[in-house]
């Protein structure tokens, strides 16, 4: 695949199934992931793989979590948050994992953390996957957090949903002139 298509034909699948990536696969996708940038080469990322089994005790741990905060979900929601990680057959939670430097600021390391997941969906498309990085309330959620075993200097930035495409996201079409603005502004 060139560049350049990856770049601009890349969408979200929401919908997937069928064989989670190989461990092939998941390497490179782990490869492209460490060619983020990253002043200093801090490396503020990993990831957790989960898969199988551990798809159903991720539904729990969300299950756990919302009960901690509203103890009287009603069964339909507690029945959602067991499926969520069963829209793919393999999940990434990428994780962030900062730490005080005199020249990066953890703000930065975030943000290379963000472009390491990136490359990871980027990756998984370019070798004919399906992926979907989801956030939401169980990613800032501190009982997941903590469920996955992360430490204090650490969170949860996304899950990157992997698998075969059963149905992708329409792109919108975007005027490039609509994101760039000029500075000084031409008069």
């Amino acid at each position: 695949m060139e560049a350049l298509d990856l770049l601009l034909n890349r969408t979200s699948s929401p919908m997937l199934q069928g064989e989670a990536p190989s461990d092939e696969q998941l390497a490179l996708m782990l490869k492209a992931a460490a060619r983020a940038p990253d002043h200093g080469s801090l490396q503020p990322y990993r990831f957790i793989r989960v898969e199988g089994k551990g798809l159903n005790a991720l539904g729990e741990l969300f299950v756990e979590a919302s009960l901690a905060t509203e103890a009287d979900l009603p069964e339909a929601q507690i029945n959602k948050l067991r499926q969520m990680p069963r829209r793919a057959p393999l999940i990434l939670v990428a994780v962030a994992v900062t730490q005080e430097h005199p020249k990066v600021p953890v703000s930065e390391q975030l943000i290379t953390a963000g472009c390491a997941a990136h490359a990871v969906v980027q990756a998984a498309y370019a070798q004919g996957l399906g992926a979907m990085w989801r956030s939401g309330a169980m990613a800032f959620n501190p009982i997941v957090a903590k469920g996955l075993g992360l430490a204090a200097h650490e969170q949860i930035i996304g899950f990157i949903y992997l698998g075969q495409v059963v149905k992708a996201k329409p792109t919108p079409d975007v005027e490039p002139a609509d994101l760039l603005t000029e500075w000084p502004a031409r008069g």
